[in-house]
């Protein structure tokens, strides 16, 4: 196969003491690290992986499941296998920084596709979140996120329009930064209060995230409060559980 720079090439197995499997994931994983490859780079397919390799199929899935298992490589329904794209904000929950900007420090492409883009009002439920009157005017926007064209979370977000004159009327499908767009219109966000919740993907998740059905996904529901301490929006990201990963610091003390 051609080195086009998109794959990764594998060289052939040689013969040792560990399982076949075992080897073919060191030969895979050594490949991905020698050559330094991105997230979202492609791995060969299946079959071409198996005759280099001299494996067979199942053996191979399960290198590939242990890789997947260690983070490093990911699996795309339909697509193939990828190197995984593994977000780890540093010393969550201590920042509050938006997508993108957790990408650029990571030397990745953030992008989206937007799911919805509409104005609304907010119900009784969502005014109480926000500390505003039922039917105040709302941004209702839905993206998928993406990092170097690899699908990690669908995020939707709900925000009081008044504090953000315009806002309703950005283009958000060329990847800007709401939080970005927010700071424009004087908006500076202060801290946020976030629950956390493992789920397993419906049908419509999973087909926004290109995953299978009943995968795992990690769920953060937010309010963003701005500098005044009034809640400036709501957002609920939902992650591919295979996607993400959450780090932070626990201190006695």
């Amino acid at each position: 196969m051609p080195d086009d720079g998109t794959h990764v090439r594998v060289p052939e197995r040689e013969n040792g003491p560990d399982p076949l499997w075992s080897q073919a994931a060191g030969l895979i994983r050594a490949e991905i690290t020698r050559r330094g490859l991105q997230p979202g780079a492609k791995l060969p397919p299946e079959r071409e992986l198996c005759t280099r390799l001299g494996i067979s199929r199942v053996t191979l899935r399960k290198a590939l499941t242990h890789l997947v298992e260690l983070g490093i490589v990911t699996a795309s329904h339909g697509r193939g296998w990828f190197v995984a794209a593994v977000v780890a904000p540093r010393e969550w929950p201590k920042d509050l920084e938006s997508f993108t900007a957790t990408a650029r420090r990571k030397n990745m492409r953030a992008g989206s596709l937007v799911l919805g883009h509409e104005l609304g009002v907010a119900s009784l439920d969502e005014a109480e979140r926000l500390d505003v009157p039922a039917g105040t005017p709302l941004l209702r926007l839905a993206r998928v996120r993406l990092l170097n064209d690899v699908r990690i979370a669908v995020d939707r977000t709900l925000l009081v329009t008044g504090l953000a004159p315009g806002i309703e009327d950005v283009d958000f499908s060329t990847g800007t930064s709401l939080f970005d767009e927010l700071r424009r219109r004087g908006v500076e966000l202060d801290r946020s209060e976030t629950t956390i919740e493992a789920r397993s993907a419906d049908g419509t998740l999973a087909g926004h995230l290109d995953i299978e059905p009943g995968s795992p996904v990690l769920v953060l529901d937010q309010t963003i409060f701005g500098n005044g301490r009034r809640p400036v929006l709501l957002s609920t990201v939902e992650y591919s559980g295979e996607r993400y990963r959450l780090r932070t610091t626990l201190q006695s003390g």
